[in-house]
């Protein structure tokens, strides 16, 4: 597997997204690669940006979150947001050409798809995936890494259940998250701070193309989730 970190001109609100994408990154992009675009230029593309004036942090967190459950310290706030247990419901500060939040696209897998279809005609191709990337914390881990709010075009999980593990015994659980693998591997070129590279393209990265996408092969539900214990109180009702 290749990736390939796309440095680009700063994207500003009110661009074109997919013409800069095209722009970007028209030679790279072949049949079989897989996108990866940062979830902040959707969002400015978007115009999903609001002053810091026009409202406090905790309360637009908790407007934006399904489930907010707690400042953690360093002004961060634990919530969920699509299916995903971020900090400040993935609100981001930096990165903004003004003194503005950046939130989350209102749907991801909506934007991803009206994306995909946009770039795969005008460059005429057919079997290509795409994946919206941001970066969160993991329990008692330092730093950041990758992760999926969506994907187009590729199936995410890996069902390794009923198969063969090295000593014969069968698998009675395992499935393998593709998606948020790929998308911490191409973030970790696309970096976090001054590196204006926010695509990256991967080339033959282990996944099967599809013509349709279904986000629930994904999500798990919370009552099914190893790690409810830990945030279960602070749910809302």
């Amino acid at each position: 597997m290749q990736i390939k970190a796309i440095r680009t001109q700063v994207f500003s609100q009110g661009m074109d997204l997919v013409d800069f994408i095209i722009e970007s990154a028209k030679d790279q992009c072949k049949e079989q690669s897989v996108l990866a675009i940062t979830s902040k230029i959707v969002s400015l593309a978007e115009g999903r940006t609001i002053s810091k004036t026009k409202i406090g942090k905790k309360e637009l967190i908790q407007k934006e979150c399904e489930h907010y459950l707690g400042e953690i310290g360093y002004n961060c706030h634990l919530a969920i947001r699509h299916g995903l247990l971020v900090p400040s419901a993935g609100i981001d500060e930096s990165n903004s050409a003004k003194d503005e939040y950046i939130l989350y696209p209102k749907d991801p897998f909506s934007s991803l798809e009206q994306i995909a279809e946009k770039i795969k005609k005008k460059l005429s191709l057919k079997r290509m995936g795409l994946m919206m990337t941001d970066s969160r914390t993991l329990p008692l881990r330092q730093g950041v890494v990758g992760v999926a709010l969506a994907y187009n075009g590729f199936r995410a999980v890996k069902d390794m259940v009923g198969q063969k593990d090295l000593f014969g015994r069968c698998l009675r659980m395992t499935r393998i998250n593709i998606v948020d693998a790929l998308a911490a591997s191409a973030v970790l070129l696309m970096g976090e701070g001054a590196e204006q590279c926010p695509l990256a393209l991967i080339y033959d990265a282990p996944v099967t193309f599809t013509e349709s996408t279904d986000p629930s092969e994904l999500t798990i539900s919370i009552e099914e989730d190893l790690y409810r214990p830990l945030y279960r109180n602070k749910l809302r009702p």
